[in-house]
């Protein structure tokens, strides 16, 4: 899919006039944030040059106003910048299960059927009534190291500290309507649909977004000490379409409670729908916030990818082999207060290459005159 230069605004929320959201765009002078307040359109560029300092403050007034149609004519950009790319990991029962599985097959997606089969027998039960660090946690760890089936993942799954990892550097990030690469050579991949929490520079969650936290499930689970090479790669990082901001209508309640739909659609035919719901989630989105937080400080602001509930076991060609990803396929995750994400896989290799880091970032802003007092 190309970023089409007027759809974007499709994929707004059907309830954005009622809402605050903020986002950037690409103008010829350079990247832009905007904010879209009760309905209108307002260049937050003069106000604030970056998102980092937009969200520092969480400035809800002031900006030139903009036409709607003007605004839409410019092409989407990731809706952050300068802030850094956290993620969580593990933190729905399914996917726990699933790394687990990745990780007893050694990645190799033809063994995945009969580990899951072995797992399950040995939990003799369901994992989301397990409380993260509790006794019942505790004792159910020792019951399945005695069975041999152990893992670092249930580890993070059910254990007290959560998995917080850098998904992405700093500006390297893509938005709706870009591509998302996967490794050239992974064979077994999928999407991975999240809500993403937006915190400014004290730690505060702001707002949230739409992410895709791109998954190699083959590197990971030949060893957990592949997750730099499993999670960040050129193009492997997608939020968007724009962050909404925290208020009276929208607020940290309505991402506990919300649903996202995935759909993928291949160049060959083959049709994915999946969904996820933030209410089964193991640990309180507050509390993975709290655990990034605990001992590390973000001054230009953080987001946070919260997990997935979703596991692709859907065979996609031969039996037994599961689902993986084909180059073309589109990606579409859908929240209702929060928008549309948009994107088409490719390889990371043949994905655009990133060439505005920190440097060009601020050489931009310095032309622009953007860093004076």
């Amino acid at each position: 899919m190309s970023n089409d230069r007027r759809s974007w605004i499709d994929a707004l929320p059907d309830d954005w006039r009622r809402g605050t959201f903020v986002g950037r765009i690409a103008t010829p002078e350079g990247p832009s944030p905007f904010m879209l307040r009760d309905g209108a359109a307002y260049d937050m560029t003069a106000v604030r040059p970056t998102m980092a300092m937009l969200l520092a403050d969480t400035i809800r007034d002031g900006g030139t106003p903009i036409d709607l149609d003007t605004l839409a004519t410019h092409t989407l950009l990731s809706p952050i910048d300068l802030q850094c790319v956290k993620a969580a990991g593990v933190t729905f029962a399914v996917s726990a299960l699933e790394r687990v599985i990745e990780e007893q097959a050694r990645g190799d997606h033809e063994r995945a059927a009969a580990v899951r089969d072995r797992l399950e027998a040995a939990l003799g039960g369901d994992l989301r009534s397990v409380t993260p660090g509790s006794p019942e946690a505790a004792q159910l760890k020792q019951t399945l190291i005695a069975d041999g089936m152990w893992s670092q993942y249930l580890e993070v799954a059910i254990g007290p500290d959560a998995e917080i990892f850098t998904k992405s550097p700093v500006l390297s990030t893509v938005g709706w309507g870009d591509q998302v690469g996967i490794r050239s050579d992974s064979t077994w991949n999928n999407p991975e649909p999240e809500i993403v929490l937006v915190a400014d520079a004290a730690g505060v969650a702001v707002g949230a977004t739409l992410g895709n936290d791109v998954n190699l499930r083959d590197f990971e689970g030949r060893s957990a000490l592949l997750l730099g090479k499993a999670k960040d790669n050129n193009a492997s990082c997608s939020l968007g379409p724009v962050i909404r901001l925290f208020d009276a209508g929208y607020t940290l309640d309505d991402v506990r409670t919300a649903d996202i739909a995935m759909t993928i659609t291949g160049q060959d035919g083959y049709v994915l729908e999946g969904a996820s719901t933030m209410r089964e989630i193991s640990r309180d989105p507050a509390e993975l916030l709290r655990q990034a937080l605990s001992e590390h400080q973000y001054p230009d602001g953080l987001v946070l990818f919260c997990g997935t509930l979703f596991a692709p076991v859907q065979d996609r060609d031969a039996a037994g082999r599961g689902f993986t990803h084909k180059i073309g396929d589109e990606v579409t995750i859908v929240s209702a207060r929060l928008g549309t994400l948009t994107n088409t896989v490719v390889t990371s290799r043949d994905a655009p290459p990133w060439r505005i880091g920190i440097t060009a970032f601020f050489h931009n802003l310095a032309t622009r005159g953007l860093l004076a007092e």
